[in-house]
């Protein structure tokens, strides 16, 4: 038998794993802005307990080292641009997928603190002792793998010249991701992010697109 969804009761242990679940969240909160800051290594875990209002016993009950905490917020940040990209169970191909790269440097200007920790985790993510090194290395590899797909599609479809170089225009691509958000957080009032991204799929369109089929 069951009860109209307003006078369920809900069972006493979810409000723990609620307040915990909110612990967390506040904690990934406040090691985003550390990182932002001072990168991982400058992060302090007795400074993050501080900002979240967490005991530092508190906080290693959650993670009980920075990499964990450095992996949770990567996770964060992973989840969240891959249900802005994907989150509608599609995947954005053909020009589609750069045209998503747009839309994902607008919503990226909003969010500095998000761009300073990538361009701060990135860069020290190339040493190889680093917690962050093989997230670095996939982020790269999947990346790459879906502009590939997505040149590939788009020359299956008659959309992309046959010729269009997919590894190539994929890493030239990610390399102007990373270098212009980098500029950005040096200059944010000089560097239109945006429109970078922009010129640059266009640029590509003028190179390698080809007219719609009548």
């Amino acid at each position: 038998m069951s009860f109209p969804p307003r006078y369920t009761i809900e069972p006493q242990t979810r409000r723990p794993r609620r307040r915990a679940e909110e612990s967390r969240r506040q904690i990934v909160d406040a090691a985003v802005d550390q990182i932002a800051d001072a990168g991982f290594h400058g992060m302090s875990i007795a400074e993050v307990a501080a900002a979240s209002g967490i005991s530092q016993s508190g906080l290693l009950h959650h993670f009980p080292s920075k990499a964990a905490l450095l992996a949770a917020v990567l996770e964060r940040h992973e989840h969240d641009d891959n249900e802005f990209l994907f989150g509608d169970g599609s995947t954005p191909l053909g020009w589609a997928a750069f045209d998503a790269l747009v839309s994902l440097a607008a919503r990226n200007s909003t969010r500095p603190e998000w761009v300073a920790v990538f361009v701060r985790v990135s860069a020290e993510a190339t040493e190889a002792d680093h917690p962050a090194h093989d997230w670095l290395k996939r982020h790269y590899s999947s990346t790459s793998s879906w502009l590939v797909e997505a040149i590939e599609d788009g020359v299956r479809l008659g959309s992309m010249h046959p010729d269009m170089p997919a590894r190539l225009v994929s890493g030239n691509t990610i390399g102007l991701l990373d270098g212009i958000q980098q500029q950005w957080l040096v200059n944010p009032k000089g560097i239109d992010m945006v429109a970078h991204v922009r010129e640059h799929v266009h640029l590509l369109k003028s190179r390698w697109a080809l007219p719609a089929s009548a």
